[in-house]
Formats: C-alpha cells, structure tokens, sequence
C-alpha cells in the first residue's frame, strides 16, 4: 500500500484522479470479463453484489465525503453545515434531472425511464449503469482535487481509499451489465464491451472534478456533498430497489452490510 501512496505522491492530484479512476474503470471491465466463463449469474448472488455495492457508496458518502466536508467547512453550528446540506441537495437534483432526462432501463428490463427512444434494451441498461458511475467518478476527482488545493481535510491516501472501495463495488457493476446483455442474445464479447464501457464516464468525471475543485477551492465543502447527494440518490432510486425484486432480498440486506463495513473499514484505516 505504501508504494501505492507514494505514486500518487509523485504525480500532479489531478494525474493521480485520472489513473485512480483507470483502476474503477479496470474493475468494472474485470466485472464484465464474467462474461466469457461464467453462463449466467444467479439471482441470489447478483442481489448479494448489488446490496454489497449499495453499502460501498452509502458509507464513502459519509465517510469520504459529507464528514469530510463538514469538517472544511468555515463557522459553527448551522452555518458549518449548510454547505454541505446545499450540495447534498444539488447533487441529488441533478441526478433526478438525467434520471428524467437520459434514456435508460433498468437491470429488470421491466422499467424505462427517461425521455421516450427507439434505442435498444442493451443500450439503455449501459446508460443506466454509466448514470451510476457519474458520482463515483466525481467523488473520486473531488477529493483529489481537494489535495490540489492543498486543503487539510483532504488526504492522497483518502483519495486512494475512496478509490479503491469504488473499484470493489465497480466489479459487480461490470456484472450487472455484462450478464443481463448475455441472456438477452448478445455475444460475449458484445457483452463484455459494453459492460466495461459503463465505466468510462469515471476517468471523465474525475478529471472535470478534480479540475474544478483545484481552481475554486471555496467549492470543495459543496463539492464533496454534490457527489454524496448523487451517489445517495443513486442507491434509494434504483439499487436498492433492484435487490427487493426477487425472494433474496435477506442476502442483499447482509451484502449492503458487508458493503459498508468494507468501505467504512478502508476509509478510517487508510483516510
């Protein structure tokens, strides 16, 4: 782990945001890569891996980002936290405008969303998952940028561990995409494809993030809730949701636990 931090250490925070998401980007395509040896995944299991995945970001929303930002934020009392309350919200609108706004269809292939398209079921389940990925990817890239800026509360060794809890949970992802395209006909590597092209919103995100937060430090406590605020909605608007479909939801209730034991572990160990 250490040779790891000290990586990061030697390259510019927004290079490091960039090849931190390249990894979230690899798990994902790991995900995907099920794909060509595995026919099908079963639904317990599946339920288990997105209630694990849900865990990871409820907890890095907390422990990565909303304390960390409350914590920058100047005064006391309510002042300190309506900074992170005002980006909380936000973040969570505009997940709610592309949730209304870009075409997708969830996991179950049973609900569309979005403005009405003649585009295929494959190509809105990609869209969906890529929605997910957005406030990973700008998590990331906020807390790296965060270090840019040369701000306390924000670590190179948080960075890493929001990063890497992020690529864990990007791996079931990477299944969930992969697995559901293979039943509906696709080839392999059409499915495999696609799944791992989910994740290539993250590297965009993290940069723009990262970018933004360096230059006007004073958005760093706003920033950090944004991507809590959409990474929350992301998890009670759809993944959750997804898990109560089936008879299993017992396995995707301890798999959401285990989720934040990981990242809540991670964080507090290496943040």
């Amino acid at each position: 782990m250490d040779s790891i931090i000290d990586f990061f250490l030697s390259i510019s925070p927004i290079a490091g945001a960039f090849y931190a998401t390249l990894f979230t980007w690899g798990l994902t395509a790991l995900g995907a890569s099920s794909v060509f040896f595995i026919k099908n995944m079963n639904r317990a299991v599946l339920d288990g891996l997105l209630g694990f995945t849900g865990g990871v970001m409820v907890a890095a929303s907390f422990w990565s980002l909303l304390a960390p930002g409350i914590e920058m934020s100047p005064g006391e009392g309510f002042v300190k936290v309506i900074p992170a309350a005002v980006g909380f919200g936000l973040g969570a609108l505009f997940i709610f405008g592309l949730d209304k706004v870009l075409p997708h269809i969830h996991i179950n292939f049973k609900e569309t969303e979005g403005i009405k398209t003649p585009w295929h079921k494959t190509t809105l389940l990609v869209l969906a998952i890529t929605l997910h990925n957005i406030p990973e990817g700008l998590a990331v890239g906020v807390l790296f940028g965060g270090v840019a800026a040369g701000i306390p509360e924000a670590s190179i060794t948080g960075a890493v561990a929001l990063a890497i809890g992020i690529g864990i949970q990007n791996f079931p992802e990477g299944i969930a995409v992969s697995m559901p395209m293979r039943r509906l006909g696709s080839s392999r590597f059409k499915s495999f494809w696609y799944g791992q092209l989910s994740a290539i919103v993250e590297p965009i995100a993290a940069v723009v993030g990262a970018i933004a937060v360096s230059f006007f430090t004073p958005l760093l406590p706003y920033a950090l809730a944004f991507a809590a605020g959409a990474m929350i909605f992301v998890v009670v608007e759809e993944v959750i949701p997804e898990t109560q479909q089936d008879k299993y939801t017992d396995i995707a209730t301890l798999g959401f636990i285990g989720g934040f034991i990981v990242m809540m572990t991670l964080d507090v160990a290496l943040g």
